[in-house]
């Protein structure tokens, strides 16, 4: 019996999907995927991403992989958007960003062999990636809405977790730099445990901002310096465990709020990898067992 559910945002990472940038990414036009050329090294970033590799086996997590062979799919190392997967079973996404909209089908094929039944898919013109997804609770989504996630992508998302009495509460997002940019909720919200958040509060929607401290959730702003020389990267770090984080190196002020916090932080190199193509250390990691 396969084990699998992921009602948390930081629990123990036990089992996670994976994808190694390789053949599609080496190929990869800049422009036409959106990458920042000024940092976009496909080289480097294979190099980055090793590093970034050891880190989550090293934390004791079993990886599997979503092998690139050459289906074109540059963006699909960020395994988080694609799908979620819940105790009952996997939710196959649709992506806001059309150059990715093959990416949830072949999560479901994964999903299939793993023995992980997949309950429902966004259909339509229903929206939502995995970044702009939190879990406030094990029974309470927020999904920011932008130019990635939308309204009916909430409503169907409800209609498929209803039944395990689950909610997914919509957020408006702001334009920020425009409809081509990736700005999703976890762009400006790192949940580092279950009651301590990594924030940048200028973009987060005032309801949910409201909706946060209501429940009692510690707020940690990050240096806005930092949020915007890291083109907002420094807001992605990764918990391993409540309190234990993976971020990207280079961000110090970062790094220090949340270690006078008492969240102990551990650094890879991703200027390449990361910085380059809009994604960080959660966005290269979908979990499939957490807790």
């Amino acid at each position: 019996m396969a084990e699998f559910g992921c009602h948390s945002m930081a629990g123990p990472l036990k089992r996670v999907l994976m994808r190694k940038p390789g053949t599609s990414y080496l190929k990869a036009d800049a422009d036409e995927w959106h990458y920042n050329r000024t940092h976009f090294n496909p080289q480097k970033a294979i190099s980055e991403y090793q590093g970034f590799q050891q880190l989550i086996v090293e934390s004791g997590a079993e990886i599997t992989w979503f092998d690139d062979q050459g289906d074109g799919l540059c963006d699909a190392m960020f395994t988080r958007d694609g799908s979620m997967v819940t105790r009952e079973g996997a939710v196959l996404f649709r992506m806001g960003k059309d150059l990715r909209l093959k990416e949830p089908a072949e999560h479901g094929r994964i999903f299939e062999k793993l023995g992980i039944p997949v309950i429902g898919s966004l259909e339509g013109n229903a929206c939502i990636e995995g970044g702009d997804m939190i879990w406030l609770d094990q029974k309470t989504i927020a999904v920011g809405m932008g130019f990635r996630s939308n309204r009916e992508g909430v409503k169907q998302l409800n209609a498929l977790l209803g039944p395990q009495g689950i909610e997914v509460l919509g957020f408006d997002l702001p334009v920020w730099n425009g409809e081509a940019a990736c700005l999703h909720l976890m762009s400006v919200i790192s949940p580092l445990s279950e009651t301590t958040y990594l924030v940048h509060p200028k973009l987060i929607p005032a309801a949910l901002w409201s909706e946060m401290k209501a429940r009692g959730i510690k707020l940690i702003v990050a240096p806005e310096e930092e949020f915007h020389a890291s083109l907002g990267l420094n807001l992605n770090v990764l918990p391993l465990s409540p309190g234990n984080c993976i971020m990207i190196s280079g961000f110090d002020g970062t790094k220090r709020v949340m270690e006078e916090a008492g969240i102990k932080v551990a650094t890879f190199d991703g200027n390449a990898l990361c910085m380059a193509c809009e994604g960080g250390p959660t966005c290269l990691t979908n979990p499939i067992l957490r807790g």
